[in-house]
């Protein structure tokens, strides 16, 4: 084979790789995780998809990736599982103690900005994205997007996760 020839295989495999990732087979579709949250007057209403995957093969079939960390503040979760756990865990503890500490219950832009911090100073080791979301008695029901690299917004409505381009496509 002549040299030519080696470089258009290796061209064309590099391609498809880049474009099959996952080494889908065809008809097969990687959605990811899809999380949202829409605020009302009264609260929230959150919803995620149930599984945990590995590129093609789904690890837990049915996963809570909506996670309370305090009585009425809930966190939806997408990226790296364990690092959103750690994060969920730490938000938890630090809610507790706030609220311990001061009296009172936290609002969910203490827990939305609590968040953020964790994430953006420690963005190049985690893979989390996050909807932080809940009532609070100063803003109502509210919702935060926290995407990579821990920006904080607050948002009528939010969706995340790799899966949210096809509820973007609805």
């Amino acid at each position: 084979m002549s040299a030519a020839m080696h470089a258009h295989a290796a061209t064309t495999a590099a391609a498809s790789a880049s474009s099959n990732p996952y080494n889908l087979k065809p008809g097969e579709h990687s959605t990811g995780t899809t999380i949202m949250a829409v605020p009302f007057e009264g609260g929230v209403v959150m919803g995620a998809d149930s599984r945990t995957s590995t590129g093609t093969y789904i690890a837990v079939r049915v996963a809570d990736k909506i996670t309370q960390v305090h009585d009425r503040i809930w966190i939806c979760r997408s990226g790296s599982a364990a690092d959103t756990q750690a994060l969920t865990d730490y938000i938890k503890h630090y809610l507790g103690q706030l609220a311990v500490e001061t009296g009172r219950a936290p609002t969910v832009k203490v827990a939305a900005n609590l968040m953020r911090k964790l994430i953006y100073e420690n963005k190049d080791n985690l893979m989390a994205g996050v909807i932080v979301g809940g009532w609070d008695p100063v803003d109502g029901g509210s919702v935060y997007n926290i995407p990579l690299g821990g920006t904080v917004m607050k948002m009528p409505f939010s969706i995340g996760g790799a899966g949210s381009t096809y509820i973007y496509g609805l």
